[in-house]
């Protein structure tokens, strides 16, 4: 049974081999590295194969808040944590951290607008009461009492809309002189100029930075 033995040249090969290694190993300086015979695992690879294979999405409203518990059960934060946080985050993107803003309202030229704005007062912050006035006046089972409140709604929304292009036109003036190396987009400027004006004061998100009356520069 020839076969079971070890070929003869293999095994003098072999040791010749690994000597010759260990030769030019201790010729080496002392920095020298010897191959490990393989590539390195890259970082993304390394931290996949130790974490495991990825979960799928889940397919169902009930399955995510499974997994969400589930989670919340692997990182256990209190509920005064998660709540002085979301505290945190709230109070800074009404103060106007950049940070926390949402990506409409972010950046100097955004900040200048909702200045302009804040800084007057304007027909078009009754927009919301009026809408309320419109909804009441269409209970009160008085037609009279119905088409004075529906003209006189008709009018005021006619007066915001001439007030809200013109003060567009003049605050999109406003920033190209303020920030010429800016692409300012006139319409735009001129819509979020609208709906930041249309809103009630202490309800604006960031909160107004200048009182009505004040100048800015």
């Amino acid at each position: 049974m020839r076969f079971l033995r070890r070929n003869s040249t293999t095994t003098t090969d072999q040791p010749g081999d690994e000597g010759a290694e260990v030769a030019d190993t201790a010729d080496a300086p002392r920095s020298f590295t010897p191959s490990k015979g393989r590539a390195t695992p890259k970082r993304r690879e390394a931290e996949a194969k130790r974490r495991g294979p990825v979960a799928p999405p889940p397919r169902t409203t009930r399955e995510a808040i499974k997994r969400n518990k589930e989670l919340r059960k692997q990182n256990p934060a209190s509920k005064e944590d998660r709540r002085a946080a979301a505290k945190e985050r709230r109070d800074r993107m009404m103060a106007g951290d950049d940070k926390y803003l949402l990506p409409r309202d972010r950046g100097p030229v955004k900040a200048y607008v909702r200045d302009l704005v804040d800084s007057r007062r304007n027909l078009l912050g009754l927009f919301m009461p009026l809408a309320i006035l419109v909804f009441v006046a269409l209970l009160v089972p008085y037609p009279q009492i119905q088409q004075y409140a529906t003209l006189a709604c008709t009018l005021m929304l006619i007066g915001m809309i001439i007030e809200g292009f013109f003060s567009g036109r003049r605050i999109a003036k406003l920033v190209r002189e303020k920030f010429p190396n800016e692409v300012v987009k006139g319409r735009a400027i001129g819509w979020y100029s609208f709906i930041r004006a249309s809103q009630i004061r202490k309800l604006r998100v960031p909160k107004p930075r200048v009182k009505p009356g004040d100048a800015i520069g």
